[in-house]
């Protein structure tokens, strides 16, 4: 794969008998004031400090039982999302200028405010209305870290770095919208956790927090499997469906466009990725063909 901006030559895959490999499957997070990236085997980050300068760092990323997520398909979000938590500890501990988005008093008070009114409205019985209302408080964090600017650019070029990579691009001209953004899942977690909810108020007279939380956890794992199905069906009219509320919801909310400065950091964070995956994939032992 080659590109612009620093794109080409750091292909983590690197050629093999001369063809050129397929492009690897890579994901993000916005920081305030920079990026992560994890790849297939790796994470990297990049910042800009207080100075304005860009730091990076990288490391393996933690595996969370990975051969049972292969055999068993509904594991798999929470199983990724877990990797995700275990990431963000090592990214602060390896990048201390990093800023990660609940870094904000705001953003605390609104998961207290969220949690406090959430329990409020449990206490009052299930419905419709209130099950839709106690889902949406839970978007309400993420909504107030994306209402500073910064983050929401950082994540607007996050989309443009990795897009633009897929398809050897410049980033300065790809979208800021990309198609696997977990902005997708937030229409179909949110509709699968009020309908579970409802069913458990139905089915038990006084449903417990582990009951509760297990239909939480369930609602992921389906709308991940939604997501993977739409992936491998994206010309299907259901996919197109399913993927366009998280496209309006990147567009209108979750991203801006990133100036010069923050798409820099954002190919510095791609550059990391890169070479990270190709350092770990040259210090493998070569495989040797069977007869």
């Amino acid at each position: 794969m080659s590109g612009p901006n620093g794109l080409g030559g750091s292909n983590g895959a690197g050629a093999r008998n001369g063809a050129a490999p397929p492009p690897l499957r890579l994901g993000g997070m916005a920081l305030r004031n920079g990026l992560l990236i994890h790849g297939p085997t790796s994470w990297a980050a990049a910042a800009r400090d207080r100075d304005g300068e860009i730091q990076v760092a990288s490391g393996l990323k933690p595996a969370v039982a990975p051969e049972l997520a292969a055999r068993m398909p509904l594991l798999r979000g929470p199983l990724r999302l877990a990797e995700a938590f275990l990431v963000i500890p090592l990214v602060r501990t390896r990048l201390p200028s990093a800023r990660l988005p609940f870094e904000d008093v705001r953003v605390v008070a609104a998961m207290v405010a969220a949690s406090a009114l959430g329990r409020l409205l449990r206490r009052e019985g299930g419905s419709a209305p209130r099950e839709l209302a106690q889902a949406a408080l839970g978007l309400a964090p993420a909504l107030v870290a994306l209402s500073n600017r910064d983050l929401a650019a950082y994540h607007g070029a996050e989309h443009k770095a990795i897009g633009a990579y897929e398809v050897g691009a410049d980033p300065v001209t790809a979208t800021k919208e990309h198609e696997r953004c977990g902005s997708n899942l937030v229409t179909p977690m949110l509709a699968l956790s009020v309908a579970g909810q409802l069913l458990l108020d139905r089915a038990l007279e006084k449903p417990g927090p582990v009951a509760r939380a297990g239909v939480g956890l369930a609602s992921v794992s389906l709308a991940v499997e939604m997501f993977a199905w739409s992936e491998r069906n994206s010309d299907s009219a259901l996919a197109r469906a399913f993927h366009r509320p998280g496209h309006e919801i990147q567009r209108h909310v979750a991203t801006k466009e990133p100036t010069a400065d923050q798409l820099a950091v954002a190919v510095a964070a791609l550059d990391e990725i890169l070479s990270a995956e190709h350092d770990l994939a040259a210090s493998e032992p070569p495989v040797v063909p069977t007869t």
